[in-house]
């Protein structure tokens, strides 16, 4: 079976792997300006919870640079035999929450840059994320025009911590950028604090487990936002991903936002279809992390009211504690094929189609 994960994080051992990267200038903002840990630490605003533990499965113990890679080859490439890991970085996503959005800009093209000079050689089955800072569009929209060009990368990525819902005009900028270059938009859980938002509507959360648990709440409302304010009536062809946000939330959602428009369609008369309709045809969502209810049935049929044959994208979340593996994956079999990488094939337009003889589980 042909496997496409849309959420493989490439960890370093120190954010000092960027200082090639940096002009002078930044880089002394990095090697002696505040951060938030010790030296290596990636400069962020942090946010009010704190994890118990640690983001990464306790089985994952890189020591060196290099393993991050041999680790990640071992326990889940050659394991799960993956032919496409989608690269989403990790740290990085975090310097939405600067107030500095000149510095974010530097730390995500050094970034940038780093990932295409380092990972990307290390395996052909490498692809790779431009990550942005949204809170400078215009920055971010230069980004994606100066890298989007690049064989491998094939997609733009954003924290989905931000200042506004992303269907706001201010970062139409960005979406422009990425039609202009052919890539789709991806926001990825994160990027929480700082000048973010909270990821929780009603105030901060005091745990790391209920922090988890609503984390679908801002993905809810960038969902809404972008097809409220006809990002996808301006630009058809673009497609938006939501990564490890859940899936469970979006047909109830689809179903109140039908209703309210076609009760109050008048605010909003350049939208062409429902909003579910937009939806089905321009949002893609990760399978990590998929809701567990006692009777998987129940799932089931939740995900078939959003046409997720069509509409699921597989991820593992690699190689944090959540890790969901190809092998564990609760959905319909029949769905198997298509979710675990031929959807990919329709949103990653670089990603090349494997023969039909390997396409046989």
């Amino acid at each position: 079976m042909f496997i496409v994960d849309t959420d493989v994080h490439n960890y370093w051992s120190s954010a000092e792997v960027l200082l090639p990267y940096l002009e002078p200038y930044w880089r002394d903002f990095l090697v002696r300006g505040e951060k938030p840990g010790p030296t290596g630490s990636f400069p962020h605003g942090h946010r009010p919870w704190l994890h118990p533990e640690g983001f990464s499965r306790h089985d994952i113990k890189p020591q060196t640079e290099e393993d991050n890679y041999l680790i990640m080859k071992e326990k889940h490439l050659d394991l799960y035999d993956i032919d496409v890991a989608i690269l989403t970085a990790d740290e990085p996503l975090e310097a939405s929450t600067l107030a500095n959005y000149h510095y974010a800009n530097a730390l995500v093209s050094a970034y940038n840059d780093y990932m295409i000079d380092w990972w990307l050689p290390k395996d052909k089955r490498f692809k790779g994320s431009i990550i942005v800072s949204p809170t400078d569009p215009h920055g971010a929209a230069a980004e994606i025009r100066r890298l989007g060009g690049h064989k491998d990368i094939v997609q733009v990525l954003a924290s989905h911590g931000s200042q506004r819902p992303y269907g706001d005009p201010f970062y139409h900028p960005i979406f422009e950028a990425c039609a202009e270059v052919g890539l789709p938009f991806a926001i990825h859980f994160g990027g929480q604090g700082g000048v973010n938002h909270n990821a929780v509507a009603s105030g901060p959360t005091a745990y790391y487990w209920e922090t988890h648990a609503l984390l679908s709440q801002p993905a809810m409302t960038h969902v809404v936002s972008m097809i409220s304010n006809g990002v996808f009536e301006k630009y058809p062809e673009l497609y938006f991903i939501v990564i490890e946000c859940g899936v469970s939330w979006v047909p109830s959602l689809m179903w109140r936002l039908d209703a309210n428009f076609k009760a109050l369609r008048k605010e909003t008369p350049w939208l062409k279809m429902l909003p579910s309709e937009y939806c089905r045809r321009n949002v893609r969502f990760s399978t990590q992390p998929l809701e567990q209810p006692q009777n998987v049935k129940h799932l089931w049929e939740t995900l078939e009211h959003m046409d997720g044959q069509n509409t699921l994208l597989f991820a593992s979340d690699y190689p944090h504690w959540d890790f969901d593996a190809p092998t564990n994956l609760h959905i319909p079999p029949a769905w198997r094929e298509k979710v675990m990488g031929l959807n990919a094939l329709d949103v990653y337009k670089r990603i090349e189609a494997p023969a039909a003889s390997a396409r046989v589980a």
